[in-house]
């Protein structure tokens, strides 16, 4: 998928940098590392003085460690594991029972808007491939059939698909309790000021500087603007966009947001959705979500919600956010 990959990783330093809110030769970090993995462009900074040089590596070597667990792609890994055993009982590490189980959580508080059985579809459409198109439509049909978080079924640390034909898909999730963990480490080893940048999941610890980071929401109607911009200091803030990654068919924009009720690219009048929270793990999956749900039931949704927070944008420019979201600045 090498074309594919470059125009993503390319797209994700420009996403780094508008999240960032960071201009050139202002408030650098102590010290950066910019990796691809999790095929995304990945951008962690220190802003410590005394920080262990180290510990950007070992945060490296964590993120492969988890996209070895978590990858629907790479053999071995347990969601491949699972997705293969043909409806059998798969023995699975801690922090992938512990994914999958938040998972499903926030499936069902979404009324399934939210899915990680969508690997049937993100197979059949392929957004990561070199050449992906459009799906039949009795191909769509067949993949919806198999989607839904009942038929995952969990006993002790062992998950199993209680339908042979469903598949787990990560995607929408990984990312966050990602950052998260990352941040635990972190925090650990007494680092009090840091961005974690997981190709546009940023996750603020601390502050910078003694003051905020400022956290920059792309345009979705423009390549390097702003839409709004957020000042943060241990939070999460994620976004979801129809912008970020498809690819363009007879004239329609096909997109990588999934209606798993549909199997089809979410066209409901939205744009992007950004969620403010405090676990990364919530904000990658309410963003998803809440695209899918729409703006209105997507705000009634994080309104019951007291630890999270979004901002709507639609195809017009028009935004609309949640009580709790900060005003423009």
């Amino acid at each position: 998928m090498g074309f594919y990959r470059n125009r993503l990783a390319a797209a994700a330093v420009l996403a780094a940098l508008l999240l960032s809110g960071c201009r050139a030769g202002e408030d650098k970090p102590v010290m950066t590392k910019t990796v691809v993995a999790l095929n995304t462009t990945v951008v962690l900074s220190i802003y410590d003085d005394d920080a262990d040089e180290g510990l950007l590596e070992d945060c490296v070597r964590e993120i492969t460690r988890y996209e070895n667990l978590f990858s629907r792609t790479l053999p071995g890994s347990d969601i491949s594991r699972i997705n293969a055993a043909g409806g059998e009982w798969v023995t699975v590490s801690s922090d992938t029972l512990a994914l999958i189980r938040e998972s499903v959580r926030v499936s069902e508080m979404s009324g399934g808007a939210f899915d990680i059985t969508v690997e049937p579809l993100s197979s059949l459409w392929n957004f990561t491939g070199d050449h992906p198109r459009a799906p039949a439509d009795a191909a769509i049909a067949d993949a919806v059939a198999h989607i839904g978080c009942e038929r995952i079924n969990i006993q002790g640390d062992r998950v199993r698909l209680a339908d042979p034909e469903a598949g787990i898909d990560l995607g929408g999730a990984a990312k966050g309790y990602i950052a998260d963990r990352l941040r635990e480490y972190l925090e650990e080893n007494g680092v009090k000021s840091a961005l974690i940048n997981l190709g546009g999941n940023v996750l603020a610890i601390g502050g910078k500087n003694g003051g905020d980071f400022s956290i920059g929401i792309r345009d979705p109607a423009g390549d390097e603007s702003l839409a709004a911009t957020v000042r943060v200091q241990n939070r999460s803030v994620v976004t979801s966009g129809s912008y970020e990654r498809g690819f363009t068919q007879g004239g329609v924009w096909y997109h990588h947001i999934l209606d798993p009720s549909t199997g089809r690219s979410v066209n409901n009048g939205l744009a992007s959705v950004t969620i403010l929270s405090e676990n990364s793990v919530l904000g990658d999956m309410l963003s998803t979500a809440c695209f899918v749900l729409g703006r209105e039931k997507g705000m009634q949704l994080v309104e019951d919600i007291p630890e999270a927070e979004a901002l709507f944008i639609d195809t017009e420019g028009g935004q609309y956010r949640s009580s709790g979201f900060p005003q423009a600045s």
